[in-house]
């Protein structure tokens, strides 16, 4: 019988619809990766937005986690990008199954750079890791930010036009634009995607350590994002939003050296990605932390 779990109601939330089976899969999944790899559990399920993520401890006693997915575009490259970038900048895969996405890794310190009181300095560090892993080109077989926004130029026409308010329109397509003058250079290091403060943790062999990646090949400029709009109630607490944003972003291209021009090209592609997102998924109206970036940044 497979060993009793009780899955996170956040995941739950998320892929009641979208992966029942996958859900109703994982007592086994557990059992049959506990089994294969020789683990021990050590501690209660935790769970991300997309995977269950187990304590465990491996035969020759290492602590570890056993992390647990649905296989997709974000998932199937996660184990090869984490061993591309340097060792000492992410975390360790011990093992992994490329079929299922499940991964066997470090145990790294329950704390984030969010965890950080300093805002400043937690961006400072997160955009530190940044110019390591933004030196490593992809390799093959990852995904590659050209499509993704050939994708959204594709998608625009159908999606702006349900913006309500005519400015709003007209800066989407303002960030069409930009997209597609950047469109013939996408760039080819191997990108995070997804780097902001919650997914930089500690660890002990090296003062933080970054996790989670949904790979993706392209120019880094395309990173940029996820670290201006998380932590925001820090910037709003500046009593400026809009130097604050400014300000955050300026400290991020002081620190990688990443060109401004492509930098404001590339966050305006991700501005744009998320609302077309918002858009598909009934929004008539420009998000508000979005439209504040854009307001800091490009009005």
């Amino acid at each position: 019988m497979p060993r009793v779990i009780e899955i996170p109601a956040k995941l739950v939330r998320n892929h009641k619809e979208s992966a029942p089976d996958w859900l109703a899969g994982l007592p086994g999944a557990v059992e049959r990766y506990v089994d294969e790899w020789q683990l021990t559990v050590s501690g209660d399920p935790l769970s991300g937005e997309a995977s269950l993520i187990l304590p465990v401890v491996r035969r020759d006693g290492t602590a570890a986690m056993l992390k647990l997915q649905s296989v997709n575009d974000e998932s199937e490259s996660e184990a090869l990008a984490l061993r591309t970038w340097n060792h000492d900048d992410v975390v360790e895969v011990y093992e992994d199954d490329p079929e299922t996405s499940t991964l066997l890794l470090e145990r790294l310190e329950p704390r984030t750079l969010d965890d950080l009181p300093d805002d400043v300095e937690a961006t400072r560090i997160l955009a530190e890791l940044l110019t390591h892993l933004m030196v490593v080109p992809a390799p093959p077989g990852i995904r590659h930010l050209s499509d993704i926004a050939a994708g959204m130029i594709e998608d625009a026409p159908r999606l702006i036009p349900r913006l309500s308010d005519p400015a709003e329109q007209a800066l989407a397509w303002r960030f069409v634009a930009q997209v597609t003058e950047l469109l013939p250079e996408p760039g080819d290091r191997l990108l995070h995607w997804d780097l902001h403060y919650y997914n930089v943790m500690a660890a002990r062999r090296q003062p933080w350590l970054v996790i989670d990646p949904k790979p993706l090949a392209g120019d880094p400029a395309f990173e940029l994002m996820p670290a201006v709009w998380n932590r925001w109630d820090d910037l709003v607490a500046t009593g400026d939003l809009s130097q604050a944003i400014r300000d955050r972003f300026d400290l991020m291209l002081e620190v990688t050296g990443i060109d401004r021009d492509r930098a404001l090209g590339w966050t305006a592609g991700r501005i744009l990605q998320n609302v077309l997102w918002f858009t598909a998924d009934g929004d008539t109206r420009i998000e508000d932390e979005l439209a504040a970036v854009s307001a800091a940044l490009f009005v």
